[in-house]
């Protein structure tokens, strides 16, 4: 099934915005906007879990050639930690629209919790990338920024396999982090059952 190409049947300048990275143990979390022309149509743009690092990859540079407007902002893990997952993640999001080049007059919002920093009208959507281009497109867009700095990240910190889990808690890193310790990559908030059992 097609995604819808905007929300509002008057053409406002509309937004998508997704994050990723809420469910890591390591690594920051990204949120990406993106400003889709009023009537976009792209089949092959999806929600990004449905699409393969390679499709993600090439949907990136269509997505950054055909958009208004986008950016692509994150938050360390010490941020993170500091005002929680869900604070950073929408933060993040507010981040990325004030970077814009343009300024939209509606978002649509991935999830069901959002504050709004700028007083723009917005529209909470739960698997909105599963429904609008422009929140898949930033889903796309953060993904793929994301993983590719998980990837770099690992060059400084291999045995935590970061290359290949992308920071979410897979067996070889709960095992790394019992051998080695947390990496200062790591969100100390965050308890994994396997090495903090006492806490659930």
């Amino acid at each position: 099934m097609a995604l819808k190409s905007h929300y509002s049947e008057q053409a406002v300048v509309e937004c998508g915005c997704d994050e990723v990275g809420r469910g890591c143990v390591a690594g920051p979390v990204c949120a990406a906007a993106v400003i889709l022309p009023y009537d976009y149509h792209n089949d092959l743009i999806n929600d990004s879990k449905q699409l393969t690092a390679k499709q993600r990859e090439e949907l990136e540079t269509v997505i950054q050639r055909d958009a208004i407007a986008w950016s692509v902002q994150e938050l360390s893990a010490q941020v993170i930690d500091k005002i929680n997952i869900l604070r950073a993640s929408i933060q993040c999001m507010n981040n990325a629209v004030a970077d814009l080049s343009v300024r939209p007059e509606l978002l649509l919002i991935d999830g069901n919790k959002f504050f709004d920093q700028h007083h723009i009208p917005y529209h909470c959507i739960v698997k909105g990338d599963a429904h609008y281009l422009s929140i898949a497109a930033a889903s796309i867009l953060a993904k793929t920024h994301r993983d590719r700095l998980m990837e770099q990240l690992h060059e400084e910190y291999p045995m935590y396999d970061w290359k290949n889990n992308k920071g979410y808690p897979s067996p070889k890193q709960i095992a790394a982090i019992k051998a080695y310790g947390r990496s200062p990559y790591h969100r100390k908030s965050f308890h994994i059952k396997q090495l903090d059992p006492v806490l659930f």
